[in-house]
């Protein structure tokens, strides 16, 4: 008899501890209630670099100057990050991207084999060859340049690792793609170059003071545009005083 009232309080026990857990986890579960947002996460408004357009284009890299310096094993190295889904090995097989054994002069979207994005296939119309240039901005930002794109790559913004790369690929089967001449114009100590006037650019004025577009001296404004003042002689009227003593008269 005893027993059975030994058991039953036991008993009794687990089930009130398991209300009170219950009953808390209950009441709590009131008090701090939260609604899952409509969409998960944060957005960050970051915008282009080139936003607003206060930031003027980047010039494309003088070829000519670059490619003789660059370096090749450096450039080697840079494709690591490339090989998960391309080769560029002769006769090696298109991955998730298509191989890149002489890409460089190569026409846009044209290996064999590789089915391109249709991104990519309209774009051939715009650039259809694989220039230096063409190459430099689409492996700056893929999906800036060519939306749409099935190239998922984020894209390598440092510039001179762009070159080393590029000069690399031209190694791998695009040896036949001249190397253009330097361009003189931004080479060290060239003339700078003229504006739309002909005036080059930085010189807006002479020793004889500002000029217009045309070449005409414009006449100073303010204290430098002002007529010179005779100094008085000490005991000698200037003109207004002696002028105000003939009225007076």
């Amino acid at each position: 008899m005893s027993g059975d009232l030994n058991g039953n309080k036991i008993l009794g026990a687990v089930l009130a501890t398991a209300f009170v857990i219950i009953s808390v986890q209950q009441v709590t579960g009131a008090i701090y209630h939260t609604e899952a947002p409509e969409k998960m996460g944060y957005f960050v408004d970051a915008p282009e670099e080139a936003a607003g357009g206060a930031a003027e284009a980047e010039l494309p890299p003088d070829w000519g100057t670059v490619l003789p310096t660059a370096d090749l094993g450096a450039g080697e190295a840079a494709f690591a990050r490339c090989q998960a889904c391309h080769t560029a090995t002769a006769g090696g097989p298109n991955g998730t991207g298509p191989n890149l054994y002489g890409v460089l002069g190569r026409p846009v979207a044209s290996h064999a084999g590789f089915a391109y994005s249709e991104a990519m296939v309209a774009h051939k119309a715009e650039a259809p060859t694989w220039t230096y240039d063409e190459l430099d901005q689409f492996l700056t930002a893929p999906g800036r340049h060519v939306p749409g794109t099935k190239m998922s790559f984020a894209g390598i913004r440092d510039t001179q690792t762009r070159i080393n790369l590029i000069a690399w690929l031209r190694s791998q089967g695009s040896g036949g793609v001249a190397v253009p001449a330097p361009d003189p114009a931004r080479q060290p100590g060239a003339a700078p170059a003229e504006d739309a006037a002909g005036t080059p650019e930085g010189a807006g004025t002479e020793a004889g003071g500002p000029v217009d577009d045309m070449g005409q001296q414009v006449p100073a404004t303010g204290a430098a545009g002002q007529p010179t003042t005779q100094a008085t002689m000490p005991g000698q009227p200037d003109s207004d005083t002696t002028q105000t003593n003939n009225t007076a008269r």
